[in-house]
Parts: C-alpha cells; sequence; structure tokens
C-alpha cells in the first residue's frame, strides 16, 4: 500500500475519496489549510498550494498524490490555477512523488475550448513538467450532493415553476455519478499501467443539459418543468440568472457557464481496462446525490 496525499480534503471530491482510499489500506494525508478543523478519517495536513514553502513537509513521504485544486470562483483563476500548479509539480517532483493524480474536464483538445477547460488542460501538463508522472481523470458534470454543478442542476429544476433557458442546453454532455469518480481516482492509485495517461470518464449516457434537467425534474418534483428556450443568453447574463435562483455564486457560475456550449463526452473507454467495471445510469446517480441530500439533512 501506498502514503497518499489528497489536496483539498475537505471539498466536494476530496472528503469522498479520503475515506475510500483508508478502506483501500492506503497511508493518507488530508491536505487542508486549516487543519486545526479537519474531522475526517487519514492525518491532516496544512498546507496551501500557494504556498510552495508549506508543501514540502506535506509531500515528504508521499508515494502518489492526488491534485483536485480549482480556483473556479475567482476571476483571476486561470493565472491562480497555473501558478499553483507549478508550485505543486516542483515541490513533488522535490519530495520525489511518484505518481500525481488530477481531475481534468472532459473536451475536445482541437475543440473550442472554453476558459474553464482551458485552463485545466494547461494545468494538466504544468503538473508534470518537473518529471513526475501524471494520470489524468477527465469528467463532464459530477452528480453528487454538494457539487456545484450539480447543485445548479438541482436547484433550477427545484425552484422553478418553470424555466428559460439558453441555448447551450441542447449541448451534449456524459455526466458520472460521484461514487464512480472516486471509484476511478482509487482505482488508479499507484497503477503501473496508468502513469502518464490520460483517462475520460463518464456515466452511460451522453445527454444533453435539458435532457438532465428532464430527468433530475421528475425525480425531484413528480413532474416535468416547462421550458421556453431562447436564442440568446449571454454567459453574463446567465450567470446573473443562476445566482438569482440558486446559491451559485455569479462568479463560478459564469466560469461554468462558459463551458456549456462545448461538447464534452467521452469518446475513449480505456479507463475500463484499468479500472474494470461499468458506471451507473445518470437516473441512479441522481437519485444517490438526493439521498445523501437527505441523509446530510436529518443529520445536520
Amino acid at each position: 500500500m501506498s502514503t497518499v496525499l489528497v489536496t483539498g480534503a475537505t471539498g466536494f471530491i476530496g472528503r469522498r475519496l479520503v475515506p475510500a482510499l483508508v478502506d483501500d489500506g492506503h497511508t493518507v494525508r488530508a491536505m487542508t489549510r486549516r487543519p486545526e478543523e479537519y474531522d475526517g478519517p487519514g492525518e491532516p495536513v496544512g498546507a496551501d498550494v500557494m504556498d510552495p514553502g508549506s508543501l514540502v513537509a506535506a509531500l515528504d513521504g508521499v508515494d502518489v498524490a492526488v491534485y483536485l485544486v480549482h480556483s473556479l470562483d475567482d476571476p483571476d483563476f486561470e493565472r491562480k490555477d497555473a501558478d499553483a500548479a507549478r508550485n505543486f509539480s516542483k515541490a513533488a517532483a522535490t519530495a520525489g512523488v511518484r505518481q500525481i493524480i488530477y481531475m481534468g474536464g472532459l473536451g475536445a483538445d482541437d475543440g473550442d475550448l472554453s476558459a474553464h477547460l482551458r485552463s485545466r488542460r494547461e494545468v494538466e501538463g504544468l503538473l508534470g513538467q518537473d518529471g513526475v508522472p501524471v494520470t489524468v481523470l477527465r469528467a463532464a458534470i459530477v452528480v453528487g450532493h454538494g457539487g456545484i454543478s450539480w447543485e445548479i442542476t438541482r436547484q433550477l429544476v427545484k425552484n422553478l415553476p418553470a424555466m428559460i433557458v439558453p441555448k447551450w442546453v441542447g449541448t451534449r454532455t456524459q455526466p458520472i455519478a460521484l461514487d464512480d469518480v472516486i471509484r476511478y481516482l482509487a482505482g488508479v492509485v499507484d497503477k503501473e499501467e496508468a502513469l502518464d495517461r490520460v483517462f475520460e470518464i463518464g456515466g452511460t449516457e451522453q445527454l444533453t443539459y435539458l435532457e438532465m434537467m428532464t430527468v433530475a425534474a421528475e425525480l425531484i418534483n413528480g413532474r416535468k418543468i416547462p421550458v421556453v428556450p431562447v436564442p440568446v443568453l449571454t454567459p453574463r447574463l446567465s450567470s446573473y440568472w443562476l445566482a438569482l435562483v440558486t446559491d451559485v455564486d455569479a462568479t463560478t457560475g459564469r466560469n461554468l457557464i462558459d463551458s456549456m456550449s462545448t461538447e464534452v463526452v467521452v469518446t475513449d473507454t480505456s479507463i475500463r481496462d484499468v479500472v474494470p467495471g461499468e458506471p451507473l445510469s445518470y437516473a441512479e446517480s441522481v437519485r444517490r446525490a438526493l439521498a445523501e441530500r437527505a441523509a446530510a439533512a436529518e443529520s445536520a
């Protein structure tokens, strides 16, 4: 078994991944800027990717580092994420880390990528620039309680009796259950055949955003929601619209919406050779996200 550092250990994916890695028998360090507040499994370590000096102790003796850092809530996220990746790459190489695992975003490399997806691609390259082999898992929307993209979907269909939607709702995507993301991340840890490779991960269906909202509405509300598409709704206007009817801030919303006109579907299923198993359907992903939300509300 390996010593694994999970950055963003208190985030949407990190807080589910740490216990899964512990269950697999790994020694896990949960990296957070506020280790004194961490109450999950593993060993909390305090470090900040924007502070290179803080990474030295966090990465000392680490075999595998899982990098789950992004700054979508910052207008200058592209520069910040690039600087953070450079810092982490250098520190990981100095510490002798043998694998970095990164969650990237789906989308054709030769496509017209949004700033969000362009940044994800840049980070992929920067993390490996000092020689540590990188394993990239590229995903579209991750469906799970607390995920920003899923929360946008859930809150829209819950809060609105009808929706005026922009034309990007016709773009195809391939949502994936949080459970499958965790399974894939844990499954590539210290796997020789996963080093220096990019894998595409997704659920069983390619759906438009409109189809996703329709399925979610039926599972959440027990009925369909009338939808009226409009030909022009700019990312800026869309982000203000989201901020009005959801609790997602306008900056994060705009950065995500910029990506929603780009088709993001799986074209390569080679991840199944390394981590076998059939992913969950979208409907099952939604049911699990709703169940986790209900359980969290009961325990609050």
